[in-house]
């Protein structure tokens, strides 16, 4: 059941994914571009270059925000990931071999309560 509720999961996260995957795109170009546009405008002494950077600067951040539901889809690969781990997750015995002396002790005593 475990399984199913996986795959039904990941189903609709890769849906979602595939869904937004053109405005990630488009966010993260925008997002590139207004971290130029701030380098240029932070570099430059000139007024002209500044307000040409400045403007830049603007149209990114608007299209950034624009294309701020692709966040969705970003929530959706790292929901991708998660069940791809979960399903690939071997069961570990709960035992775990200690160096720890009172916990070998202990687990000695009762291998030799056993034994008798």
């Amino acid at each position: 059941m475990k399984k199913f509720g996986l795959l039904i999961a990941g189903g609709i996260a890769a849906i979602v994914l595939l869904a937004n995957l053109a405005p990630m795109l488009a966010l993260a170009i925008s997002l590139v571009i207004l971290y130029y546009s701030y380098k240029g405008f932070m570099k430059t002494d000139s007024t002209g270059m500044k307000v040409f950077w400045a403007i830049a600067g603007i149209i990114a951040l608007c299209a950034s925000a624009s294309n701020l539901p692709a966040v969705l889809g970003a929530v959706a690969a790292y929901i991708l990931y998660v069940v791809y781990k979960k399903w690939n997750n071997k069961e570990k015995s709960s035992f775990k071999e200690s160096n720890d002396p009172f916990t070998n002790f202990e687990r000695q005593w009762e291998e030799m309560k056993k034994n008798q």
